[in-house]
């Protein structure tokens, strides 16, 4: 591709939510966060997927590389498909045997999630180590980083939202309600009550986890908040220093680099 500029397409496939950005260079422009259906078809996903890119006002054919990272295994092969019959690009897929950047400390590192190491990648480039990756989707993760960069482990919890979920099927009583800001930590109606135990409950578990966190890696440990509710979350307490809502699309832009 000698003499034109790369635009990457990045796709990050979650059990929630699929996150797509383009990036020039290592600048990332329009992002995109779709909800992960398992029904939908690569035609579905790919119509939508060239939607998008008409509206960054680019033709399908702009899109030179494809970089993508999936938690549902179910819908790897549906994105590379799609990728491959609509865009005409065969996809990186973030997988054993692809070069990360990342020395993966767990016991088993075939068990870390492609979009954790992603998350592990971006940060060890652009923030640097130690630090503490929040991670606030699916599930609420928390990712350890090493000064030298390595990926040593974690911690998960189920996600707010499926807190939510299990409260309004196991309590008869209890609404399902949107995780929004109640009016004040003490409720006063029952979806006031409910919203205060899933926002505030789960900052004082980020708190206590990012605390139990730097007690091990140092008092330098930097905190990168990302995932969809990152925002919201980090609105409420001051232990989250950097919100990176697109990390994990940063972090396959670098490990495509890696690879070429």
């Amino acid at each position: 591709m000698e003499g034109r500029q790369i635009m990457l397409l990045t796709i990050d496939i979650g059990n929630t939510n699929i996150t797509l950005g383009l990036h020039t260079g290592d600048e990332i422009g329009m992002c995109w966060r779709i909800a992960t259906s398992l029904e939908r078809t690569a035609d579905e996903y790919g119509l939508q997927t060239v939607g998008f890119v008409q509206q960054a006002e680019i033709g399908r054919d702009a899109i030179s590389a494809v970089a993508m990272a999936s938690v549902v295994p179910s819908l790897t092969g549906t994105f590379v498909e799609m990728c491959e019959s609509y865009l005409e690009q065969t996809p990186l897929v973030a997988d054993a045997g692809v070069k990360t950047g990342v020395r993966i400390l767990y016991d088993n590192p075939r068990q870390v999630g492609a979009d954790r190491v992603a998350d592990a990648a971006a940060v060890r480039e652009m923030y640097g180590g130690p630090a503490c990756i929040v991670d606030l989707g699916t599930a609420t993760t928390f990712d350890a980083i090493s000064t030298e960069g390595d990926y040593l482990g974690g911690a998960i919890a189920p996600g707010i939202e499926i807190a939510a979920d299990a409260l309004f099927q196991r309590a008869a009583k209890l609404p399902r309600v949107d995780v929004i800001r109640p009016p004040s930590a003490i409720g006063r109606t029952t979806v006031h009550s409910i919203q205060s135990g899933l926002l505030f409950g789960y900052v004082g578990l980020v708190e206590g986890m990012v605390e139990r966190f730097r007690n091990e890696l140092g008092s330098q440990m930097k905190v990168i908040g990302t995932g969809g509710l990152a925002d919201m979350l980090a609105r409420e307490t001051d232990v989250v220093q950097i919100i990176a809502p697109w990390l994990t699309l940063d972090g396959l832009r670098i490990i495509w680099k890696l690879n070429q």
